[in-house]
């Protein structure tokens, strides 16, 4: 079992690698000007989702399977690791599908001239700012979940 600390603090990082990113880079909209460039810290949270994801995403799989070796398959069978399973797969639904691309076209959507687009860009960041906040309750919820591991 001297195994089993290092496959989950590998998977744990990994999981949160995954998602990070998507939560942070809303809140690096914040601090971004008219024609500012994004800063260094919003360059690599979005190298880390354009670059990274897949590697990371298997990278979690594989520490996933070898945790199930090393714990068991009776694992499988206990409900808070399903409820866990199933809102880290709809919070990585929501960042593939939903904040990534809105992420995107905030960054390549200038900030604008007039007061109006300024208020439009200032709205749909907000918006994702709040889905972030979802997202890392959604995150919280799961940390929960494993660290008391109800019986339900």
């Amino acid at each position: 079992m001297p195994l089993l600390p290092l496959l989950l603090a590998t998977h744990i990082i990994l999981a949160l690698a995954l998602l990070v990113p998507a939560i942070l880079l809303p809140f690096s909209l914040r601090l971004q000007t008219a024609g500012q460039q994004p800063s260094r810290f919003t360059r690599g949270m979005m190298r880390i989702q354009r670059d990274f994801s897949v590697w990371i995403g298997l990278g979690l799989a594989a520490s996933g399977i070898a945790l199930l070796v090393v714990i068991g398959p009776a694992l499988l069978a206990q409900p808070w690791l399903a409820i866990a399973l199933l809102i880290y797969a709809a919070d990585l639904a929501v960042a593939f599908v939903i904040q990534r691309p809105a992420l995107r076209r905030l960054f390549r959507l200038p900030v604008g001239e007039s007061e109006a687009e300024r208020d439009r860009w200032r709205a749909l960041a907000r918006s994702q700012r709040y889905l972030s906040y979802v997202m890392a309750g959604a995150i919280g919820f799961i940390a929960f979940l494993m660290m008391t591991k109800p019986e339900l």
